[in-house]
């Protein structure tokens, strides 16, 4: 768990223009930045960077956050992972403290990475001198480049080969990155045997695991490497880090099984596929493929193993669609799986089946209804059945929209039948705020005004009264703001705000006001709109206060304090009604 007094100092410390121009080339545009969005594809710049209030906002696609958020969504990293690389660049060490149940969620050792590039190294050279390990990999048609590119490499047959490249083979290192094993009996072994040795590396380009095929006939034909403080195989893809540039560019990604689908497929060019771990395709990899990319292809061998791993995907992609972005089936003949598919027909009758591929809605719709007589009211009854529990947790609303649409159809019924039958609300599309060009706030309440001039400034919200807090306890959003920056003791930059609110029920109301304050320019004056809000909101409450007082003016309601009190305010001048 990282200190927030630690993630507001990164955010302070560092520039979110700074952050994106090393990914994205940046135009200065008025106050602001701008460029082609990097999350979608497009010929017009609509990507915006305020440095001044240090957020991003594309009026394309809604990408929207802080220098965090950015890392996060270019480079498909987790929060945390997210943090450390910005801490990288600023020269900052990221600081863990223990959590409520007092385990530590601990850094990873640095020695721990460089046991698994030793080991790398090791494997690799191993390689060089093993006939029979070159063999096998000509024999799959790989080239010595795609070994290299891969980082390809084989573990001798032995027990304990690792002990040649570590000075001790009892360092718990090695057991602790689960390249040894040590049995109850304290024996201690080398976990991959005579396996062709597959890398698993990070997006930073760092080994976290390994994946072992072994070269004859034996079980298991892949051994991974166990769930270890570098390493959990529900958060990372094989060939992610070699495919990325790939699938930025085609914004496309291609989701096989196997280590040695993704090696084959690029050696026949085609470079934008990545692997699951021997685990199913998880709600992570959805939503750090999403991240990364506009089209999401799923290929999975036509068998029955296939076909579940393929409706286990969908079950853990439909929370996490994205209008706009796709998610489609790429099935093969039955007797082949990418690997050899390509190596026998060739890159382009691949191609050809990626374009072609089934789409999810597709999908789907095939599934729930297969074996199912719609003819008949029972058969409709079930696929009604069939259909709840998928299209019931799908957020993006167009999707949502469509889908319900299709099935309603297919059953006989009208979707407003269908959402009360299945108790859900109508799909309603949330409108995306416009951007207005001018130099003053665009018109919005009081409320609205008074939360872009704090979030622009958050300082300013020293200077508003404890009686004005009150007065907005309606608003909850204000206040839950005024409640951050009193716990901050007012001391939290525009940036920080952002972040803290990231993920919670005000996060789109925050985004709403922030895209508006793109239109803010140079000379916009932050003080002086507070200034005049303050004035606004002073005269308001004092005149109903007036009108409180005024609906008591009797001798027997009033108490002689608010008749004094009445006179006053009476006495102030022309604003007050009679």
């Amino acid at each position: 768990m990282i200190p927030k007094n630690f993630i507001q100092d990164l955010l302070n410390r560092v520039d979110i223009v700074d952050v994106v121009e090393r990914h994205v080339q940046l135009k200065k545009a008025g106050a602001n930045y701008s460029a082609c969005c990097p999350f979608h594809n497009e010929k017009s710049p609509s990507f915006t960077v305020s440095q001044s209030k240090q957020f991003y906002h594309c009026f394309g696609c809604g990408a929207h956050g802080t220098a965090i958020s950015f890392i996060m969504e270019f480079a498909g990293l987790g929060y945390v992972d997210a943090i450390e690389e910005l801490a990288r660049g600023v020269g900052m060490e990221v600081p863990h403290e223990r959590n409520n149940n007092a385990e530590a969620q601990h850094k990873v050792a640095p020695d721990l990475y460089e046991v698994m590039q030793v080991a790398t190294r090791y494997y690799r050279e191993q390689l060089k001198v093993s006939t029979r390990a070159i063999d096998y990999l000509k024999g799959r048609g790989l080239s010595g480049e795609i070994a290299a590119r891969f980082g390809i490499g084989y573990a001798p047959d032995g027990w304990q080969n690792l002990a040649a490249a570590f000075p001790s083979y009892n360092e718990t290192t090695l057991t602790q990155t689960g390249l040894v094993i040590s049995s109850d009996e304290g024996k201690r072994y080398d976990r991959f045997r005579d396996r062709v040795m597959f890398p698993i590396i990070n997006v930073r380009g760092q080994c976290i695991g390994f994946g072992g095929r072994v070269l004859d006939k034996g079980e298991p034909k892949y051994l991974n490497s166990p769930e270890t403080p570098l390493f959990e195989k529900g958060h990372e893809l094989y060939g992610l880090f070699q495919a990325q540039k790939s699938i930025r560019n085609l914004q496309r990604v291609l989701v096989v099984e196997g280590y040695m689908d993704v090696v084959a497929l690029a050696q026949h060019g085609v470079d934008y596929a990545v692997a699951t771990l021997g685990t199913a395709t998880t709600p992570y990899h959805v939503q750090k493929l999403l991240r990364l990319s506009d089209h999401i292809i799923f290929s999975f061998d036509g068998d029955k193993a296939g076909q579940k791993a393929a409706w286990r995907a969908l079950e853990n992609a439909l929370p996490h669609l994205q209008d706009g972005k796709r998610i489609s089936y790429l099935f093969l003949p039955v007797e082949h799986d990418p690997d050899s598919y390509i190596r026998e027909f060739g890159h382009d009758d691949f191609e050809r089946y990626v374009k072609e591929a089934m789409p999810l809605s597709s999908y789907l719709l095939r599934e729930i209804s297969a074996e199912l007589d719609l003819r008949t009211q029972e058969g409709r009854n079930q696929l009604l059945q069939n259909a709840k529990p998928l299209l019931t947790v799908i957020t993006a609303p167009t999707t949502a929209l469509l889908l319900r649409k299709e099935v309603a159809i297919l059953a006989g019924v009208s979707q407003a039948e269908l959402e009360a039958l299945y108790q859900v609300s109508p799909v309603a599309r949330a409108p995306r705020p416009a951007m207005q060009k001018s130099n003053r706030a665009p018109t919005a309440s009081l409320q609205q005004r008074m939360l872009q001039c704090l979030l622009a400034r958050p300082e300013l919200a020293r200077d508003i009264p404890q009686a004005w807090h009150e007065s907005v306890a309606e608003d909850e959003l204000l206040q839950a703001l005024l409640l951050v920056l009193r716990e901050n003791d007012f001391v939290v930059s525009s940036a920080v705000l952002t972040q803290m609110f990231q993920g919670t029920e005000h996060e789109r109301a925050i985004t709403i006001a922030q895209t508006e304050m793109m239109s803010w320019g140079d000379q916009f004056d932050v003080e002086g709109e507070f200034a005049g809000l303050m004035n606004k909101f002073s005269e308001t409450m004092r005149l109903e206060k007036f009108t409180e007082l005024k609906s008591k003016f009797s001798p027997s309601d009033m108490s002689q304090e608010e008749r004094e009190r009445y006179l006053q305010l009476l006495m102030r001048g022309q604003k007050t009604p009679p």
